[in-house]
């Protein structure tokens, strides 16, 4: 069941730790996606004008089904900033209103929020979440003493980029919803990486990467957006959705489904990485893949000494950690070393002026590749 390695294209040369960064795609589910790449070349005015519609409409379901949403409410994007992009463009920000987030955020959406509100006045606030982590019910007093009278939007990770911590969004939009203040989750990191449903979290917007964890083909993304959000919504690319001459049932879909001639074959492959994943039990692979993440965090913390950022639970983390490096570490050398010399792309990298690592586990990672990341920071780190 969890000898999965040789259903990816994976390079058997390289130890792949660094799952968290592009994904990785499977065999069966990369075949779908070449599959429908050939319709489109063997008659493209068929495929997009005749098949496309209904084949978009049918994966936005299933897609939909697996995040407990209405296909209505979700459309694809190429990736998650792409999906905020469109979304931050749209909002009314003025001179003094605020947007609070935090300190762990990816770093392409720090910029897309200074540069909206350099144009706007607004104030793009990071509220400092200090480590080690504790509890989520002080996680949220924390981050919720930050809200100010000029609080407009709150955006939040749902899994960290940089830290890989698993943060209490349900309860923080919770929270925003009762206090009238709009509610963004980049949730780039969570399908397919913990138990997803997007019903229950109450996100006024959420976006997350299918071409990661989902395992899906590269360029595959959603935004999920609650009805009563979508009519601020205007398309980030005015196409043919805009003005429709044959409107569908929902503006929200019209407006942004459909931006020109594109290479639509990752949406509509999507239904095949959620299959994948029925297929192969993948609430075992994830609790597997947890368990290689809690080791490594572990004998990397005794390797170097140094605190881990957060509880040993799967509340604060599932098949990716990240750990504290020695402040005298280069973490850009100790990349290319563990590379060149061990064959291990893993990510390391430095998140306020300090050296971290971030290790990912997917289903194509066993024990000894584990233990081969621990032998050679053995070596390179002592």
């Amino acid at each position: 069941m969890f000898d999965l390695k040789n259903e990816f294209l994976i390079d058997e040369d390289v130890i792949f730790l660094n799952h968290g960064s592009f994904g990785a795609c499977p065999r069966k589910v990369f075949k779908t996606y070449q599959d429908f790449q050939l319709k489109l070349e063997r008659q493209p005015v068929e495929f997009l004008s005749r098949q496309v519609p209904d084949l978009l409409a049918e994966a936005r379901q299933e897609l939909a089904r697996y995040l407990n949403v209405e296909a209505s409410d979700v459309v694809y994007f190429p990736n998650p900033t792409t999906a905020i992009n469109m979304v931050v463009r749209n909002l009314d920000l003025q001179p003094g209103d605020e947007i609070l987030s935090t300190n762990h955020e990816y770093g392409a959406m720090d910029r897309t929020w200074r540069f909206m509100c350099r144009k706007s006045g607004a104030k793009y606030i990071q509220k400092p979440i200090p480590l080690p982590v504790t509890n989520h019910a002080d996680f949220i007093e924390e981050f919720w003493s930050g809200i100010t009278s000029r609080t407009k939007v709150i955006f939040i990770s749902h899994i960290t980029s940089p830290t890989a911590l698993i943060f209490p969004v349900k309860e923080i939009c919770q929270r925003a919803r009762q206090s009238g203040i709009l509610s963004i989750v980049d949730g780039a990191h969570s399908p397919g990486h913990i138990p997803l449903d997007l019903g229950s979290i109450g996100a006024d917007i959420y976006t997350g990467a299918c071409h990661k964890w989902l395992c899906a083909p590269k360029g595959a993304a959603f935004l999920h957006a609650h009805p009563d959000t979508q009519p601020i919504l205007d398309p980030l690319v005015v196409s043919w959705g805009y003005e429709s001459e044959k409107p569908g049932t929902s503006q929200f879909i019209d407006y942004h489904e459909w931006q020109g001639t594109r290479d639509l074959a990752a949406f509509l492959s999507v239904p095949s990485a959620i299959r994948f994943q029925y297929e192969h039990r993948w609430d075992l692979v994830q609790q597997r893949c947890h368990d290689l993440a809690r080791q490594a965090r572990d004998g990397i913390n005794s390797i170097t000494g140094l605190e881990a950022i957060s509880p040993d639970t799967p509340e604060w983390f599932g098949q990716m950690a990240t750990v504290r490096l020695p402040i005298s570490t280069d973490a850009d050398i100790l990349k290319e070393r563990l590379y060149s010399e061990y064959h291990l792309e893993v990510l390391t990298h430095y998140w306020q002026d300090k050296p971290f690592m971030r290790i990912s586990f997917q289903a194509y990672n066993q024990q000894s590749d584990l233990e081969v990341l621990l032998r050679a920071l053995n070596v390179v780190l002592t």
